[in-house]
């Protein structure tokens, strides 16, 4: 039962995170649907490079993290997997 909760739990953590970051980017832009599977959010003009110097400051507030400056590029915020796999680098659970 023990390894049920345990994958239960971390599955748990991904949705909230996933949820967590279509929350944010949502206050951010209310006008776009982040929620759509397979849309480059940089190409598509959903987020310019202001957007994402707020999305880090907020991400950072919000997970107790500080993303490295290397990180803070386009392909990092170009889908919701991609902003979660730059969190996880910098230590967000």
């Amino acid at each position: 039962m023990k390894g049920y909760n345990e994958k239960l739990n971390i599955k748990n953590r991904k949705t909230n995170m996933r949820e967590q970051i279509i929350k944010i980017l949502t206050e951010l832009r209310p006008e776009f649907d982040f929620n759509q599977e397979g849309v480059d959010f940089i190409e598509e003009g959903m987020l310019d490079s202001f957007d994402m110097v707020n999305l880090v400051s907020e991400l950072d507030a919000t997970y107790g993290i500080s993303i490295d400056g290397v990180d803070i590029l386009p392909e990092n915020f170009a889908t919701v997997a991609a902003i979660e796999n730059l969190l996880k680098k910098n230590g967000a659970k």
